[in-house]
C-alpha cells in the first residue's frame, strides 16, 4: 500500500476488530472507497493475520502501537 490513512485509537474498552471497523467506516466516508488493508503494530495482534469483512489486518513493525495504517492495496494482500 503506497498511500493510506493513519488512524489513532487507544480506547482500552474496545477490541482490535471494533477499532478497525471504526477506522474503516471513517475511511469509507472520507474517501468514498472501501479499504482492503490495515497495518498495525505486531504487538496488537493475537494472530499474525486477521480479517474483518474485506479488510485484512497485518502486523508491521513500523506502525506505532494504537495506530492503524489503513487504505486500499492493489492487488489485495495474498492469503
Amino acid at each position: 500500500m503506497d498511500t493510506g490513512m493513519l488512524w489513532f485509537d487507544n480506547d482500552p474498552k474496545m477490541d482490535l476488530i471494533s477499532k478497525v471497523k471504526r477506522a474503516v467506516d471513517y475511511y469509507r466516508k472520507k474517501y468514498g472507497i472501501e479499504p482492503n488493508a490495515c497495518f498495525v503494530h505486531p504487538s496488537m495482534l493475537s494472530d499474525p493475520k486477521i480479517e474483518t469483512g474485506a479488510v485484512r489486518v497485518c502486523g508491521n513493525k513500523t506502525v506505532l502501537p494504537n495506530h492503524f495504517w489503513i487504505g486500499y492495496q492493489e492487488p489485495p494482500l495474498a492469503a
